[in-house]
């Protein structure tokens, strides 16, 4: 008998024999669907040489989840093959609560298909079938593969920048082996198989029925117009029925709070195709809105401290290399307009000119912190494929902010910036948030886009942390997520139905100082370079703003709602009445409307609830007669016989207060 070898099972030591399977050491728990092993994630079937750590990973924890998607999106694959036999294959990566593969096809997928494609899934996973894993040398590889030009090319960036193969790419890149999964029927034989890194699930079965095509789409090969259109499938696949159910339950929700159809039916802004893609105009209400939102920012910075400056929508292309936006963020920029003989650029950021304004003039100590505020618009050349409505623009406006101090100021700024941005989104009514904080991979691809000395990097990192940790939030890393000039802790606030947003900005930056040669006149009569400290409160008051539509399904609290009270006559001898009211409504600041429209008077009613407007004040004889409406809510309940003034003063206490109704 051979000697055992010893592994680390989930912190316990263990002796076990040669040839024991990842999968032996959870036999029996149906849950484990891979392992970790030394850090990797490894399938069950991979044998343990001794010396390991090996951890289970089941199949409802995230990396569960991700190898459950990824084993449907190949059963996926499997199945459009086995329907049309001419399809030539992408990639098949998990994403956020689901998976897509790309096809190459002659025709682009319709309903009936994604229906059909759906049935022949469930008879894939019914059969029970076994994923098995083999190791290919790059030319028997290419030879198994000929007839999938697809699979080639990500073969050929083997060895290449990983960053090319795309994201979720279907085939190990910068020299690792290449592997096929193939999948096994009962019988042994090998019915279907594709290029693949893994792991997957043990079998098919494990996949079960909760899982669901949703839709296709077409999408460039690896991301880029230059290449090949192909035709994209969705899904999603969770661990039993009731998760799928809550999901689609959940997709639903969205869907009603989508903001680009509460936009249209509220009548808060639209995206007219004559001015291009990701380009919204604001219409009155929404107009409304976007001002109670500008108002309420400005006063805040100018209580915080901050100074409102102005700064111009184009620029010398020069401007930005001395920022060093060019060339890090070329593919983000509109192309340069050539002016004068010379390129300008439509800005894409506010930073670099907030500089000219600082080196304007000598500084002193005495005037640090110095804070800059503006509305500025600014620029971004988003790819069509991923501008969303209002909360992904090409066009938008930042509460963009810099506050310039000395090194020793900086952890104190940004305490400060941190508490004005946590209030401003309570205010707003988001009170669920954690905070991330976003660093660079000095190891990676990209390690040269990030300017400064590690030395620089560390401090930085080390101040945002230990601000971040004195709020008691939760704080969530994100290597490599950092801007090229400095580290970045953002907002992450969930909204009404849970999903989150990446809201509010601080960032720590000692490169653009640098660049701009930005200094001030120390204590000591010595030149020093400022720390300059860049933050957004809104982000974009267009992300904003369509956040606020999904987190309020368009029921605005009182303040920020456009028509924040409707008067309703029960018939048109009590329309002067009512425009007495809202008479004293407006000269509290109040935006009212009076519904003197010919419509009877239950579709009024409809009307405004539909607008949902917060507050409805209805007069008929007995209401006029005794100087008193009826209150009806949003939600429908109604008080009779309120005397107006006491009306008056409930709907202003709701506004001044920011009270939900």
């Amino acid at each position: 008998m051979s000697a055992q070898i010893t592994v680390t099972v989930a912190g316990d030591e263990r002796s076990v024999d040669p040839g024991t399977t990842a999968g032996d050491l959870f036999d029996g728990d149906r849950s484990v669907v891979v392992a970790r092993v030394d850090g990797e994630l490894r399938d069950l079937v991979h044998v343990l040489s001794g010396g390991e750590t090996v951890e289970p990973v089941t199949i409802d924890s995230p990396d569960g989840l991700d190898v459950l998607r990824h084993s449907c999106a190949h059963v996926l694959a499997q199945a459009v093959q086995q329907v049309n036999p001419d399809a030539k294959l992408g990639i098949g990566p998990p994403i956020r609560d689901g998976f897509y593969y790309d096809f190459d096809v002659a025709e682009p997928f319709t309903p009936e298909d994604l229906k059909k494609l759906e049935k022949v899934m469930q008879k894939i996973i019914n059969s029970g079938q076994t994923f098995a894993r083999r190791e290919v040398e790059d030319d028997a590889a290419r030879e198994e593969l000929a007839a999938e030009p697809y699979k080639l090319e990500l073969i050929g960036l083997k060895g290449g920048a990983a960053e090319d193969a795309a994201e979720g790419a279907s085939v190990e890149v910068g020299g690792a082996q290449l592997t096929i999964y193939d999948n096994v029927d009962r019988t042994g034989e090998v019915v279907w198989g594709d290029l693949c890194r893994g792991p997957h699930l043990p079998n098919t079965k494990l996949i079960g029925n909760a899982f669901k095509v949703m839709r296709s789409a077409a999408a460039y090969w690896r991301g880029s117009e230059k290449n090949p259109q192909l035709q994209r499938i969705y899904g999603t696949a969770w661990p039993t029925k009731p998760d799928l159910t809550a999901y689609l339950d959940r997709l639903a929700e969205a869907e009603r709070r989508d903001h680009r159809k509460l936009g249209a039916e509220l009548d808060l802004f639209s995206f007219p195709d004559e001015l291009g893609s990701g380009l919204p105009v604001f219409h009155p209400k929404g107009g409304v809105l976007k001002r109670e939102m500008e108002d309420y920012v400005r006063r805040r910075h100018i209580e915080e401290g901050f100074d409102y400056v102005g700064t111009p929508h184009i620029s010398k292309e020069s401007l930005f290399h001395t920022s060093g936006h060019l060339p890090y963020y070329a593919d983000t920029m509109f192309p340069p307009m050539e002016l004068e003989g010379g390129n300008y650029y439509l800005k894409a950021m506010n930073c670099p000119m907030h500089n000219l304004i600082f080196r304007s003039r000598g500084r002193s100590y005495r005037e640090l912190p110095m804070r800059l505020f503006e509305f500025g618009s600014v620029y971004r050349y988003e790819k069509s494929g991923v501008v969303h409505g209002l909360t992904r623009v090409r066009g938008m406006t930042q509460d963009d902010s810099h506050s310039y101090v000395t090194a020793e100021q900086a952890p104190d700024e940004i305490r400060h910036l941190l508490t004005f941005i946590l209030g401003l989104l309570r205010d707003f009514g988001l009170d669920d948030y954690y905070l991330e904080l976003s660093t660079p991979d000095m190891e990676g691809e990209k390690k040269d886009k990030f300017q400064g000395t590690p030395e620089q990097w560390e401090q930085a990192i080390a101040v945002l942390e230990e601000v971040a940790g004195e709020t008691g939030l939760e704080l969530v890393p994100d290597p490599g997520g950092a801007a090229f000039y400095g580290p970045k802790i953002s907002v992450q606030a969930r909204d009404a139905i849970g999903r989150t947003w990446q809201m509010s900005t601080i960032q720590y930056d000692f490169n653009q100082p640098e660049g701009f040669e930005l200094e001030y006149q120390a204590a000591d009569g010595t030149r020093q370079r400022p720390v300059m400290i860049h933050s957004a409160k809104f982000g974009s008051i267009e992300r904003f703003i369509g956040v606020l539509v999904e987190h309020y399904a368009g029921a605005f609290p009182p303040w920020l709602s456009p028509v924040q009270v409707v008067a309703i006559p029960v018939a048109e001898p009590f329309e002067d009445y009512l425009q007495e009211v809202a008479g004293k409504l407006r000269a509290q600041g109040i935006r009212v409307e009076v519904d003197t429209s010919d419509d009877r008077f239950p579709k009024k009613i409809r009307t405004a609830q539909k607008a949902k407007v917060p507050f409805m004040l209805i007069a008929g004889e007995d209401d006029r007669s005794a100087g008193a409406v009826s209150f009806r809510y949003r939600d429908g309940s109604q008080k009779n016989g309120v005397p107006v003034d006491e009306a008056v003063a409930e709907i202003v206490a709701a506004v001044r207060d920011r009270i939900q109704v």
